[in-house]
C-alpha cells in the first residue's frame, strides 16, 4: 500500500470516528430542518444530490423546493427526460429487440459455442468466427442493459422511479449469468418491472410470472405435469417447484406466511405449462402449452382448485397479491429499504394496511412512505448506510460526472460485490448496513472516491456545497485541516457521505 493511500486510510478512518460521535451527540436532536428534508428527500428517494440541486434549493427555498420534488416524482411522466439520455437510450440496440429477436441471439451464441466445442474436442482450433458470435451476440448485450440501468439512474430527472426500480427488480430477482437470462435482462427490467413501479402490484407480479427471463431464471419453463407431452414423446424433465416456492416465499407471503410444502407442490402443478414458445423469432415467447399442464385437481392454500388450465394460474397470482400475508411482506420490506434496517412497526402496519385497502396500488403505498413521520425523523435520516450501486452513483451525481465509459465503473461495482444484474439468489441483494460495512468495503470505497475524486476536477468547497446540511460541522473541520488535495476523496469517503 503506497503513501498517499495509508494517509487516505487513516484519515478516513479518522472522519468515521467522528461520525459515530456526530450520530451519537444527533440522536436526540430535533426535528429535521427544511435543508436537510431537502438533502434526505435527495438521498433516499432518488441517488443523491447533483449541484444543480443546491442551486435551485438555495433560489426557491428549501420547503418550496421539496414540496415541488415530491409531487414531481410521484407522476415521473410529468418530468422531460434530458435530451442526451433520450439519444444514449436509443443507441442501444438491446432495449429495442423484441424477446424473440433476442432469444434468436442466445440460441445462434449457443450454437457457436457447441460448434467450437466441437473443434476442440477434435483437436482443432476453434474458429475465431464462433468464439466472436458467443461474444458478439450475448456479453455486448448484458453490458447494454447495465449502461442503461446506470444512465436512467445518473440522468434521469424522474429519481425516485429509478430507486423503485431497483427496489422491485432486486425483490423479483434475476440473475444474467444463468442461460438465456442476460439476453433477456434488459427486456425484464423495461417491460415486467419499469412500468409497474408505482403502478398495481399485481401487474407486477403478472408481468414477471410471463417474463422469459423469470420462466427461465426460476426454471417454471421445464415444469411439467407427470408423463405431460405427446403420446410417445419423452421428457427429460418434470414439475419443478423453484418458481413456486420464490413466488410465495420471496415475491407475495413471505417465508412465515403460513403456507406448506404441500402448498407449494400444489401452487407448482397449477402454475405447469407457463412456459416459452421455443420457435419464436419475434414478438413475445411467452405461451401456456395445455399439453404440459397438470389438469388434475389440486388443493391450495385450503381451497380446492378444479382443473382449468392457464387460470389456475392467473387465480393463483390473484389470491397471492391480495393475501394480508404479502401486505405485511411487502411493507417491511419496503420501509426497511427506505427507512431504516429495523423499521418501526407502526410504519409496517400502516404500509400493509395501505397496500390492502388500495388493491396493491404502488404509487399510494409509495405516498404512504413519503408522507409518514417516521420517514422524516432524525433517526431515518442516519439510519441508512449505501449499498455499493448507491454509493457509485451518489458519487457521480455529486461531482457531475458524465457516463462516458461504463465498463470501469461496471468493474468497479463487480470488485464491490453488487456487479450490475449478478445477484445469484432469488433473494436478490441485501440493503442493510450489517452487509456492506466492513473494513474492505471502506478500503475500496476510499479507492473509487480518490479515482473518481481526480477524475472530476471538484474542489472540495464545490462538493461541500453540494451535498449542503448533509456534511455536518465536525466533518467540515476535520476537512479544513486536511491537504486541499485529499480533501474531495475524504469527504466521499466521510461517514456523511457513506449514509443514504
Amino acid at each position: 500500500m503506497n503513501k498517499q493511500r495509508r494517509f487516505m486510510l487513516g484519515s478516513a478512518a479518522t472522519l468515521m470516528g467522528l461520525g459515530l460521535l456526530t450520530r451519537r451527540s444527533q440522536a436526540t436532536a430535533n426535528a429535521l430542518s427544511a435543508d436537510e428534508r431537502a438533502l434526505h428527500a435527495l438521498n433516499r428517494l432518488g441517488y443523491g444530490p447533483r449541484p444543480g440541486d443546491a442551486a435551485a434549493i438555495a433560489e426557491q427555498g428549501a420547503q418550496r423546493w421539496l414540496d415541488r420534488f415530491l409531487d414531481e416524482q410521484l407522476a415521473p411522466r410529468r418530468l422531460p427526460q434530458p435530451a442526451a439520455l433520450t439519444e444514449r437510450l436509443a443507441g442501444l440496440e438491446v432495449l429495442h429487440l423484441s424477446q424473440g429477436e433476442l432469444l434468436t441471439r442466445y440460441r445462434e451464441a449457443v450454437k457457436a459455442a457447441r460448434e467450437a466445442r466441437r473443434e476442440q474436442a477434435k483437436g482443432d482450433t476453434p474458429s475465431m468466427d464462433a468464439l466472436n458470435a458467443v461474444r458478439e451476440n450475448v456479453r455486448p448485450l448484458v453490458q447494454q442493459a447495465a449502461t442503461a440501468r446506470l444512465a436512467r439512474a445518473l440522468h434521469s430527472p424522474a429519481q425516485l422511479e429509478e430507486v423503485l426500480t431497483e427496489f422491485w427488480f432486486n425483490h423479483f430477482n434475476v440473475f444474467a449469468g444463468k442461460q438465456a437470462v442476460g439476453v433477456l435482462v434488459a427486456d425484464y427490467e423495461q417491460r415486467a418491472i419499469r412500468p409497474h413501479v408505482l403502478g398495481r402490484f399485481r401487474d407486477m407480479l403478472g408481468a414477471t410470472a410471463r417474463h422469459p427471463a423469470m420462466l427461465i431464471y426460476l426454471d417454471n419453463a421445464q415444469s411439467v405435469a407427470p408423463g405431460a407431452g405427446r403420446p410417445g414423446a419423452q421428457r427429460r424433465s418434470g414439475l419443478n417447484e423453484n418458481y413456486a416456492r420464490e413466488l410465495m416465499e420471496l415475491h407475495t407471503l413471505g417465508v412465515d406466511g403460513g403456507y406448506t410444502q404441500r402448498d407449494v407442490t400444489e401452487l407448482a402443478r397449477m402454475l405447469t405449462g407457463w412456459g416459452i414458445d421455443l420457435r419464436a423469432t419475434t414478438g413475445d415467447v411467452f405461451e401456456f402449452n395445455p399439453r404440459r399442464h397438470d389438469g388434475g385437481g389440486k388443493t391450495w392454500l385450503g381451497q380446492a382448485i378444479a382443473g382449468s388450465g392457464q387460470s389456475e394460474g392467473t387465480r393463483a397470482l390473484d389470491v397471492l397479491a391480495a393475501h394480508p400475508a404479502t401486505a405485511r411482506h411487502l411493507a417491511f420490506k419496503f420501509a426497511q429499504a427506505f427507512v431504516a434496517d429495523d423499521p418501526p412497526a407502526g410504519l409496517v402496519t400502516r404500509l400493509a394496511d395501505n397496500f390492502r385497502a388500495t388493491g396493491g396500488d404502488l404509487r399510494e403505498f409509495t405516498r404512504t412512505l413519503i408522507r409518514a413521520d417516521e420517514f422524516w425523523s432524525r433517526e431515518a435520516y442516519q439510519a441508512k448506510f449505501k449499498t455499493p450501486y448507491q454509493y457509485l452513483l451518489s458519487s457521480l451525481r455529486a461531482l457531475d460526472l458524465p457516463l462516458a465509459q461504463p465498463q470501469p465503473l461496471l468493474q468497479a461495482l463487480q470488485q464491490a460485490g453488487q456487479p450490475l444484474f449478478g445477484a445469484q439468489t432469488p433473494d436478490g441483494y441485501k440493503n442493510t448496513a450489517a452487509a456492506w460495512r466492513n473494513p474492505e468495503a471502506l478500503t475500496q470505497r476510499v479507492q473509487l472516491a480518490t479515482t473518481l475524486g481526480q477524475r472530476s476536477g471538484v474542489s472540495a468547497i464545490q462538493l461541500s456545497t453540494t451535498l449542503g446540511a448533509s456534511v455536518s460541522e465536525p466533518t467540515r473541520r476535520t476537512l479544513a485541516a486536511e491537504p486541499a488535495a485529499q480533501q474531495v476523496a475524504l469527504l466521499l469517503a466521510s461517514p456523511d457521505f457513506m449514509k443514504r
